[in-house]
């Protein structure tokens, strides 16, 4: 009975197709079908072609687990994934993700998702590294205070941070990240350059680093514009409520034209409240926000939004982890990215 016959009313499962098979469908031993996968420049071109059609057409594919016993390799790269914060528009790490997942393909790698604990940092870290089920990491939060990066240096663990070292400048390990402050000075310059000179901040708590590079790019460009700044800023926690309290409260004190915020989240906040003042967005108050979110995108009057390159930031993070996993000493680690401004409606 062939490997695709049926029994009965039923099929027998079809088990996936061994290198000896592909050795008789090409004609040739199995040293050079595994040659063939291998070390492709030991056969002559005719033969690595036959081969290779027969690989095609069986759909073949070489036992991954057996090459790992031999190299030591997993080709995965792990990547922690936190749940969706409620009440914020922030949705953009799919587009990371996703040009990640490709570009880690292209070079020969998969990335392996596991779960985050608040309560852990750290934990899924160290399953992975004790069952040696990963080559290398990306690290995501690299917030301050943030133990996974010096934990992962410690343990002398292979990764590559999308986030600067803020409490670490002497830090070594490789890292990209999005010039903050470059995305919220051309933001600020663009509602200058429309006539405004009392442009409102609102961005995150004061412990935050990547909260005030963006706050220095708006400050920067109010200071250099000769505009006051004076109790048009505001630090809040990110949610859209935490937006909208802000806004109402600079609306009321401050009285100014436009806003200026850390994020899509925060910006959402800032629409709300215009919302309930009956006050239209891009007509009566200017609003940018930071992320180029769906929900920028989506926003009936659109939202004017600082865009991160995060399909860059992707490539920019397998090139590092193929440097660091073929051992290519790199004399500048870091990488910094500039971002661009998504103009819509609302400014």
């Amino acid at each position: 009975m062939s490997r695709t016959e049926s029994r009965g009313t039923g099929f027998i499962p079809v088990s996936p197709p061994t290198l000896a098979d592909v050795a008789e469908r090409a004609g040739v031993s199995r040293q050079t079908v595994s040659n063939a996968v291998n070390n492709p420049d030991l056969l002559r071109p005719g033969t690595l072609e036959r081969v290779r059609e027969a690989i095609e057409e069986m759909g073949y594919s070489p036992n991954r687990a057996a090459r790992n016993l031999r190299t030591r390799s997993s080709q995965l790269i792990g990547l922690r994934v936190l749940p969706a914060q409620e009440g914020t528009a922030n949705a953009m790490m799919d587009r990371f993700v996703h040009t990640l997942v490709d570009t880690s393909a292209e070079a020969g790698y998969h990335v392996l998702l596991f779960a985050g604990d608040n309560d852990d940092p750290v934990g899924g870290y160290d399953h992975l590294l004790r069952a040696t089920a990963v080559d290398a990491f990306v690290v995501t939060d690299t917030y301050l205070g943030n133990p996974q990066a010096a934990w992962l240096t410690e343990q002398r663990a292979p990764f590559v941070a999308f986030g600067r070292p803020w409490d670490q400048p002497q830090a070594t390990h490789p890292w990209v990240d999005v010039d903050g402050a470059a995305g919220t000075r051309l933001a600020t310059e663009h509602l200058i350059e429309k006539g405004h000179t009392r442009i409102a901040w609102i961005g995150w708590r004061k412990d935050s680093p990547i909260g005030e590079d963006r706050r220095a790019g708006w400050l920067g460009a109010m200071h250099d514009a000769g505009h006051p700044t004076t109790g048009l800023a505001s630090r809040v926690e990110d949610t859209v409520q935490s937006g909208a309290e802000a806004a109402a409260v600079l609306l009321d004190e401050s009285a100014p034209t436009a806003f200026v915020c850390a994020s899509d989240t925060l910006a959402m906040g800032v629409l709300h409240t215009l919302w309930i003042r009956q006050l239209a967005p891009g007509r009566d108050i200017a609003v940018v926000g930071f992320d180029d979110s769906q929900v920028a995108q989506v926003f009936p009057v659109g939202l004017t939004s600082v865009r991160q390159p995060l399909e860059d930031v992707a490539v920019a993070i397998v090139r590092a982890l193929e440097s660091l996993l073929g051992h290519v000493h790199e004399p500048n680690p870091g990488v910094l990215l500039t971002p661009t401004l998504a103009v819509r409606e609302s400014s």
